[in-house]
């Protein structure tokens, strides 16, 4: 018997003790909510890009914070939203990302990076995934 569980097990005429096992190996995982439409880009992204997007995801799940070269902020898009870095040999990639949901990390664009700077019409596009992602989870 572990000498740390005293669940209701009365020692030597001690008073019974109620207290339950503590253990640090749980782990809280955040769920990660994709935009249909972010989940179909994604899937058209090469094998190592794809992988290198899971590992930072994961990384993410995990309650890291991840920042340069792998993320940088993308203020703007929206407050509280994120790049993800992803560049293999076949390109370069992103994808948006958004932690401040309580439901998990939503991610909702996802595109091979052809320019320097962000293109309008992909921020444009990710505000509109990004509230009609907020619209679906609230």
């Amino acid at each position: 018997m572990d000498a740390g569980f005293r669940g209701g097990i009365q020692r030597s005429g001690a008073p019974a003790q109620t207290e339950c096992p503590k253990s640090d190996t749980f782990e809280v995982v955040r769920p990660v909510i994709f935009h249909p439409k972010a989940r179909d880009e994604i899937r058209r992204f090469p094998k190592e890009a794809r992988a290198r997007l899971g590992r930072g995801l994961y990384r993410l799940q995990m309650g890291e914070s991840l920042g340069m070269p792998n993320a940088r902020p993308m203020a703007t898009v929206a407050s509280g939203v994120w790049e993800l870095r992803v560049r293999d040999e076949d390109g370069i990639f992103r994808v948006f990302y958004y932690t401040a949901s309580a439901a998990g990390v939503l991610v909702f664009r996802a595109f091979a990076k052809k320019t320097q700077r962000t293109p309008a019409p992909e921020i444009e596009l990710a505000r509109k995934r990004l509230q009609e992602l907020l619209k679906c989870i609230n």
